[in-house]
């Protein structure tokens, strides 16, 4: 059996809901409820309200879907994380 297909919609994050939920208004002037995808939850991308992101929608239901990708804002520089050594410091004797 084949995996049903999902929409795919851009829009922007107009609230941040207490329960990890999110008020997203579509492109299309459509808002609905979304929740964070798995990976995003995983690697915990923060979302704020008046971000952009992509939605998936299934067919059948078309006021919720799933976040997820948040896209970068126009004009920022990638974050510049300093990489931690995975070894423990060891004092001098």
């Amino acid at each position: 059996m084949a995996k049903e297909e999902l929409l795919e919609f851009d829009g922007v994050v107009t609230e941040v809901l207490p329960d990890g939920n999110y008020r997203v208004t579509l492109d299309n002037e459509h808002t609905i409820l979304a929740y964070m995808g798995g990976k995003m939850r995983k690697f915990r991308i923060k979302t704020l309200a008046g971000d952009r992101v992509t939605v998936e929608m299934s067919a059948y239901d078309l006021s919720k879907g799933r976040i997820t990708f948040r896209h970068k804002p126009e004009g920022q520089a990638p974050a510049s994380q300093k990489q931690r050594s995975n070894y423990k410091a060891r004092g001098r004797h």
